[in-house]
């Protein structure tokens, strides 16, 4: 099985839908010639043209309203965004359009719309680039919404996405894009409403996603040479949110974690906690630990920016508390 990482997972994703069916087209600011801001696109528009492969101007709305109208007419658009923090300039299209066509014209209009919006922190970009607003999206009724954490689970949900007739929000982490692994070659494909255990243990369950994923195998090591057997739960599908292998994990460990890169307040990490205590409450040995991004606009410094954000040594510190192994 070829080890790629997450670009490559998803350019080849992109390249076999854009093969297999030809109402698939990508649209997006420097996607084309530049192949995109982290080269996600790589080569695409010398292979399929400018027909299919759409730069366009500096215009979030535009982008995602062109997108919505062209997947309500037949077609299956991949709309990229530079950043997730510049979707803001399209969030009426994406909610009050996108999320709520096909209810409001009673099922007869289908919105099969993928927008792929790379986020998260840590490469001194400052604040107006640097957040992760999955949460915001995953609020909505209408939308689906998935952040892999994985090279093949980002190939396989990004080639259910395009396939599927709702609009999906692809949230990917620019911390990310190097992250390797093995990834199935050919028809590879992850649902969009299934999370799944990343790494079995018997003490505490660690609920991650997207690049919290990556910080919270890695703790899982480190923990295990401290005699501490860690399950990690990889949260991939945000909405609709798949609790099964959470609840699962919870009900064997009695000890949980969430970890996000979004800010702690209303965020993912409280409404898996609520679900934890709504279905699990007589299960659980202490209170869900929540981590989250410290609750201030991202620093530029990047000292400051480094303490933000959790990493695997605020995951190793919180797990041995919850043991009382401090």
């Amino acid at each position: 099985m070829p080890v790629l990482n997450i670009r490559e997972a998803l350019n080849q994703a992109l390249r076999e839908e854009m093969i297999r069916d030809e109402k698939v087209f990508l649209l997006g600011e420097d996607i084309g010639l530049y192949d995109g801001s982290f080269k996600v696109t790589r080569g695409l528009y010398k292979e399929f043209g400018e027909r299919r492969v759409l730069d366009t101007p500096i215009a979030e709305e535009i982008i995602v309203g062109t997108a919505i109208g062209a997947a309500m007419a037949g077609l299956r658009p991949v709309a990229e965004m530079m950043t997730v923090n510049f979707i803001l300039v399209a969030i009426d299209q994406v909610v009050n359009a996108a999320a709520h066509i096909h209810y409001m014209f009673g099922g007869g209009v289908k919105v099969p719309l993928v927008i792929r919006a790379p986020g998260g922190g840590g490469h001194q970009l400052g604040a107006q680039h640097s957040h992760s607003h999955e949460n915001w999206f995953a609020h909505v009724p209408g939308l689906k919404v998935v952040a892999p954490g994985t090279p093949a689970d980002a190939k396989g949900m990004l080639k259910a996405a395009i396939r599927d007739d709702n609009p999906v929000m692809f949230i990917e982490n620019e911390g990310t894009y190097g992250v390797k692994g093995d990834v199935p070659e050919g028809e590879h494909l992850v649902p969009l409403d299934r999370n799944e255990i990343k790494r079995e243990g018997d003490d505490l369950t660690i609920c991650a996603y997207s690049r919290m994923l990556v910080v919270a195998m890695d703790a899982a090591r480190d923990l295990e040479a401290d005699g501490i057997s860690a399950e990690v739960v990889d949260m991939r599908a945000l909405r609709p949110l798949d609790m099964g292998p959470a609840l699962e994990s919870v009900r064997k460990t009695g000890r949980v974690i969430t970890v996000e890169e979004g800010w702690r307040s209303f965020g993912v990490g409280a409404e898996i906690a609520s679900r934890i205590y709504e279905e699990a409450f007589d299960d659980l040995d202490a209170p869900v630990a929540r981590l989250g991004s410290a609750e201030v606009p991202t620093p530029y410094n990047k000292r400051l920016e480094k303490i933000t954000f959790p990493g695997k040594a605020d995951v190793v510190v919180t797990a041995r508390a919850l043991l009382g192994r401090n």
